[in-house]
């Protein structure tokens, strides 16, 4: 048993300064990276792009909606004030019980049109297309089909309706920013290798303050949960997948939020209905398509905030979406385990995904036998509390400063906040995060191991919004999503 401990307490050691050092690589180029970015993409660029409408690339903004009638009506009205000259919005209702269809004809003054559809990617059944008569609503198109369980699904039918080659994928709980379009289809104007797809900053809307579909206020979150997500959201944009990008590794592109290649896609077979994390799973398989194919790619990821999304309110809605993400990321590796390691896929297969396996996937259980390690020795009387001291305080402050300089980058790519002290009070939170956040994190990505392993069946999971309006009547709303 000593010689046991004996090893897992240096393996814990040396698994923990590899973890330190790749977040510190990652931070620096992800440094470098950002500071490209705002040097080549500025605010004349994006100027142009808006002047001159026959360089900018049509774009289809489309998200699915299961029972969203609190939000769906506001979303809709926020996509449709983007700035940007030349854009389609196709909302998919995935075949919800509650008001959120009655609730789109009536507020976009919608019809039933005839269509004709060629099916490119699976999905469920397309029972109506609506458009509206309205011509300020000339750009929205409503999809009614039946449900498929599964966001992919209702992706799937999106990109059956949408017309043009490059689609955001986003959901009806998210707010864009209004020059989202420009931000990311930049990137992929400038390149003279093809992009196929453009990742962006998220951020929680929670403590925002919002006007029906315009963003007045931004502010750090108020409750809870959600102001730990946030500084969770920040390192894993600006410090992790900015950094991965540097080097053309970057391992998904997030699901509430991402520019992609619609012809790609659909050449990789679209969205996976049986995936619980469609969005690393959507990634890996164009990268995988473009690979097999020996053609030539890009995916990028943009440091501006364009996208603020509804985090968690409560611990049941976090465990929720956290043991998704343990299936999501689990099942990940018995789908493309054929990618792991294989030289033919690249960076992909020799960098991206062993990183993934050994620094994330199986860190909430290194984690978990380690504090059982901890508590055996500490009921037998065997720490050297000298060296346990030494060994927290260096693990807790890299932690730390790591957040500080996050929070410090996303502060140098633009003031979201108002005030010093809001930045202050996202760092306090920051410090606390190892011990009243972080716990939760890893029991529940365990627990969703477990579940996947278990092979129970999973659908969109249920979810309470509050709305963007933040009116009584809204926040008193419950809904599945």
């Amino acid at each position: 048993m000593e010689i046991l401990i004996q090893f897992y307490q240096y393996f814990v050691f040396f698994y923990a300064t590899v973890l330190v050092l790749i977040a510190l690589i990652l931070g620096f180029f992800g440094y470098l990276n950002t500071a490209k970015n705002k040097t080549k993409y500025t605010l004349k660029e994006e100027q142009i792009l808006l002047e001159h409408h026959e360089i900018a690339p049509p774009i289809s903004v489309i998200a699915g909606a299961f029972n969203e009638e609190v939000v769906v009506v506001d979303a809709t009205r926020a996509f449709l004030d983007l700035d940007y000259p030349n854009y389609e919005v196709v909302i998919v209702n995935d075949g919800s019980k509650d008001a959120t269809l009655s609730l789109l004809i009536d507020a976009f003054d919608l019809v039933e049109v005839p269509h004709y559809i060629i099916e490119k990617v699976l999905c469920k059944p397309i029972k109506r297309v609506f458009k509206s008569t309205n011509p300020l609503y000339h750009t929205l198109t409503v999809v009614d089909k039946i449900n498929g369980g599964t966001k992919a699904d209702a992706m799937n039918a999106g990109l059956n309706i949408a017309k043009y080659d490059y689609f955001i994928n986003t959901d009806v709980d998210c707010i864009l920013a209004k020059d989202t379009l420009t931000k990311v289809i930049l990137p992929v104007l400038d390149s003279k290798i093809p992009v196929i797809a453009v990742g962006a900053t998220m951020r929680m809307v929670n403590g925002c303050e919002i006007d029906h579909v315009n963003m007045t206020r931004v502010r750090p979150p108020r409750s809870f949960f959600p102001i730990f997500q946030e500084t969770e959201y920040l390192r894993s944009y600006l410090i992790t997948k900015m950094g991965w990008a540097y080097f053309n590794a970057l391992p998904n592109v997030s699901g509430g939020f991402g520019l992609f290649d619609k012809n790609v896609v659909i050449a990789a077979g679209g969205y996976d209905p049986e995936s619980h994390a469609e969005d690393m799973d959507m990634t890996l398989r164009i990268i995988a398509h473009m690979r097999n194919n020996q053609l030539p790619y890009r995916v990028v990821n943009t440091p501006h905030s364009c996208c603020w999304t509804e985090g968690p309110p409560n611990l049941k809605i976090l465990y929720r979406q956290r043991s998704r993400w343990g299936r999501g990321l689990l099942q990940i590796f018995f789908v493309h385990h054929r990618y792991l390691f294989n030289r033919k896929y690249g960076r992909m297969g020799l960098i991206t995904l062993p990183f993934i396996l050994f620094f994330e996937l199986l860190a909430p259980i290194i984690e978990i036998i380690g504090l059982f390690f901890l508590l055996y020795l500490f009921l037998t009387a065997q720490v050297n509390m000298k060296t346990f001291w030494l060994m927290f305080s260096y693990v807790y402050l890299i932690g730390l400063c790591i957040s500080i300089f996050t929070i410090s980058l996303d502060f140098s790519v633009k003031k979201q906040y108002r005030t010093l002290s809001e930045y202050l009070q996202l760092i306090a939170f920051s410090s606390l995060e190892a011990f009243v956040y972080h716990p939760f994190i890893m029991v529940f990505t365990l627990v969703g191991y477990v579940q996947l392993l278990t092979q129970k069946e999973f659908k969109w999971g249920k979810m309470t919004r509050k709305g963007f309006t933040q009116s009584e009547t809204a926040a008193n709303l419950k809904k599945a999503s």
